[in-house]
């Protein structure tokens, strides 16, 4: 094991340079960034000055809470100055106005605060200039997080330069600088109380994640499976955070985990004869893949009533019901296809790849209709190497005349 990690990690000399100093580069941007986010968020207002009132107009579209709500933030603003004001649900629900009356301050460094009342506390402006910073330092923290998560992306192919070919190499990386721009120019909103600055450091984790498990698929590698539990544990994260895609939690708690744990165990019973690095792959029969269609059919329809039943609150899709029983559809009939993959990974059938386009266009969708433009890049991502893996699978079928081993 030790002598292949050693054949993986040899320095190819004409690019390691190179590799070095950007990977360099890119962990002192990542610090940089850190720094004058975190210079910003952290700085101590010893002082406020008082400049006047101004009447700032409720903006409902940030609101979306019943009964299950504690703390409902109501939105003040005249689309330059903002007002946030927490509310008790008792209080929200008895809420009848459609403008308030904001008090302006001046913070020691410039930054303009406002307030529903006069003379605030310290304590009430350090919380409201925390805020405030939070979420203009928003689009740096960002670039920090995507710099880190690139630097990991070149550590991996610097580490393990002569595992990946030059295509891989560039792929892969080319993936992740479009999530790192996305993450900058697209910046995700809190929801259901945890800021997204974190949010986006979710995304940017699975997008890392699933593109470096799907390349070692498509190079027919057992390995793949660890980092698919990485992935797993990530997008459950999400899904918790978030309060949405129950259906794909589910799956990804109950089948994905045990599933990539098993699948480990039966890809490294078939390796090639010839490189071991490699694993036996095979295709489907004809009449097995409409059993397969037929199954998606029916789970979408059942699992989408059952979860489109269920009445789970999240602010995460702007109280739209309609478009949350459009996702929970969808999400019901990724999650099929899903496991219909996992199957045919576990098999090492070259079907899985079909599935993967299945899969990348209805999270597409949804990543759409929800806003979700960094995980396009994952999308982008997905198409790209589907098509990669599915050429190099039917190479490999083709080479050695579909060798009919055992299944497990």
């Amino acid at each position: 094991m030790w002598e292949k990690c050693k054949k993986y990690m040899e320095p190819n000399k004409t690019l390691r340079t190179l590799e070095i100093v950007l990977l360099a580069a890119l962990l002192i941007g990542s610090a940089v960034s850190f720094l004058i986010g975190g210079n910003r968020l952290n700085h101590e207002v010893k002082e406020v000055s008082y400049q006047g009132t101004v009447e700032l107009l409720r903006d409902t579209s940030y609101e979306d809470y019943d009964e299950d709500s504690t703390m409902c933030d109501v939105v003040f603003t005249d689309g330059e100055k903002k007002l946030i004001v927490s509310y008790p649900y008792e209080e929200y629900e008895e809420l009848n106005i459609d403008s308030i009356t904001a008090y302006e301050y001046v913070s020691d460094n410039g930054t303009n605060l406002y307030f529903d009342h006069e003379n605030p506390t310290q304590q009430e402006i350090a919380s409201t200039y925390r805020s405030l910073m939070a979420e203009e330092m928003m689009s740096v923290y960002n670039l920090a997080n995507a710099l880190l998560i690139l630097a990991l992306s070149l550590s991996i192919v610097l580490v393990f330069s002569t595992f990946f070919t030059t295509y891989e190499k560039c792929w892969f990386l080319s993936i992740m600088v479009l999530a790192t721009i996305f993450a900058v120019i697209f910046p995700e909103e809190s929801a259901n109380g945890v800021n997204g600055i974190y949010i986006m450091l979710l995304y940017l984790l699975d997008t890392f994640l699933n593109i470096l498990c799907e390349l070692l698929i498509s190079k027919q590698s057992r390995y793949n499976f660890l980092v698919s539990v990485l992935v797993e544990i990530t997008e459950i994260v999400i899904s918790l955070v978030l309060m949405y895609r129950f259906a794909t939690m589910t799956v990804t708690l109950l089948f994905w985990l045990p599933i990539d744990i098993i699948s480990y165990i039966n890809w490294t019973k078939h390796k090639d004869d010839e490189e071991d690095d490699l694993t036996v792959v095979r295709r489907l029969k004809g009449y097995q893949e409409v059993l397969v269609i037929l199954a998606i059919i029916v789970w979408t329809i059942v699992v989408g009533y059952f979860i489109s039943g269920l009445n789970i609150a999240t602010d995460f899709l702007g109280g739209n019901e309609t478009l949350e029983t459009v996702m929970v559809y969808l999400d019901a009939c990724a999650s099929a296809v899903g496991i219909a993959n996992g199957l045919f990974i576990f098999f090492r059938l070259r079907e899985q790849w079909i599935a993967w386009y299945i899969c990348a266009v209805l999270e597409a969708i949804m990543n759409i209709l929800a806003g979700q433009y960094v995980l396009l890049v994952l999308k982008l991502g997905y198409f790209t190497n589907t098509t990669y893996g599915y050429i190099k699978w039917s190479k490999y079928i083709r080479s050695h005349k579909e060798e009919e081993k055992s299944l497990f």
